[in-house]
């Protein structure tokens, strides 16, 4: 059987000694550490936030200027195949015209050579005609 005596109060003593102790060498120290640590993890976290929040800023901010560069790039694309097709039509034109004036020049060639040829042929054409008739007749007229 467990007899109660003094030696109960001097163990109750002696525990509340040794959790004090413990407390104050172990515990606290122990407890203040992971206090630091939490508090840096939360500071770091915070930190890890704010920068993805930053990044992702970033990333929509370059998205919508990518974007704004694509129209405005596609903007300029169009007005360079206007300004290109303005001037294949102008070009076009001027080629039409000159091969017009080139062909007018050569039609007048041909009909003013025709009619030199023309006219020399009717010069010869009494000749010929004789020539045919004696040919035909076949004596001289």
């Amino acid at each position: 059987m467990v007899s109660v005596d003094g030696s109960l109060f001097i163990q109750i003593v002696n525990f509340l000694f040794l959790l004090y102790a413990l407390n104050l060498v172990l515990f606290k120290p122990v407890r203040k550490i992971l206090l630091e640590r939490k508090e840096k993890i939360d500071s770091l976290d915070k930190g890890i936030q704010s920068l993805s929040s930053k990044a992702s800023d970033k990333d929509n901010s370059y998205k919508e200027g990518l974007k704004l560069a694509r129209t405005e790039g596609l903007k300029q694309k169009e007005t360079f195949v206007e300004q290109a097709s303005q001037e294949e039509k102008e070009i076009l034109e001027r080629i039409n015209k000159k091969a017009q004036a080139n062909l007018a020049a050569i039609r007048n060639q041909v009909a003013e050579e025709s009619e030199k040829a023309r006219l020399a042929l009717e010069k010869e054409v009494d000749a010929f005609a004789k020539a045919i008739g004696e040919k035909i007749l076949g004596r001289a007229c």
